[in-house]
């Protein structure tokens, strides 16, 4: 533990890791939606001649819809699409991930929350998901650790994971915070590069089916198992 948080100060020369907030991605974090995330991604995008498999889904997790929509429209057809046509395309994607039933929250962040909440730090989600029903979820079963305020969507920024700017935003808004100043719990490869290009310190919690080694390459300073696992260590960070 002591040695990812010297290494992460060495990299960026920082003085210290100083964390006041917790930004969390949502889909495989804070609900264990990526298996109808995977379901939906498959389903919609064979109307429109697209293969995107469940590794596919689980690799791109944590883009735009409507990016990864693109990319793979060039990739598979050689066509450039704008971005009205990718929203149709992920509208339908999200008609079928709405169709499934809804995904449960994952085990043991309500406590997690809880155990944040305690230490007196705020609480951000930074989401690439542009789904409006899935943000009213997350004010409902997580209202009590989170308001809209805190919540970084695909609409607050032009471009996304794997950038840097959605969790650059998700730092103005839990305060203007530096970057030294917040952690980031994350699941996917994409979104793990995102928090690591805004050169705040990076926990994946590995909830889906790739290898802990792509979580490492993307640029986690840590890897979990679980949020159970992530929950015994979290006093060692925040100090």
């Amino acid at each position: 533990m002591n040695k990812a948080i010297e290494q992460y100060l060495e990299r960026h020369g920082f003085e210290a890791l100083c964390p006041k907030a917790v930004l969390f991605d949502m889909d495989g974090v804070l609900y264990d939606s990526m298996p109808n995330h995977a379901i939906a991604w498959h389903e919609s995008m064979s109307r429109f001649g697209i293969h995107m498999t469940e590794l596919d889904a689980y690799a791109t997790e944590g883009a735009r819809g409507v990016d990864t929509i693109r990319k793979m429209m060039k990739t598979q057809q050689g066509r450039d699409i704008d971005e009205a046509e990718a929203q149709r395309m992920y509208d339908v994607k999200s008609e079928i991930f709405h169709a499934l039933p809804q995904p449960p929250i994952m085990a043991g962040v309500l406590h997690l929350m809880s155990q944040i909440r305690s230490m007196g730090l705020r609480i951000g989600v930074v989401t690439g998901s542009g789904q409006r029903p899935l943000i009213q979820r997350l004010l409902s079963d997580f209202g009590e650790f989170l308001d809209a305020d805190h919540i970084v969507t695909a609409y607050d920024v032009k471009h996304g994971k794997p950038l840097p700017d959605p969790y650059l935003m998700g730092l103005q808004k839990t305060g203007g915070l530096k970057p030294w100043e917040a952690l980031v719990v994350e699941n996917a490869p994409l979104g793990v590069q995102a928090g690591a290009a805004a050169r705040i310190f990076t926990i994946a919690v590995n909830t889906g089916i790739l290898p802990d080694s792509q979580l490492w390459d993307s640029g986690a300073n840590l890897v979990f198992p679980s949020m159970t696992s992530l929950s015994e260590v979290l006093p060692s960070l925040v100090r």
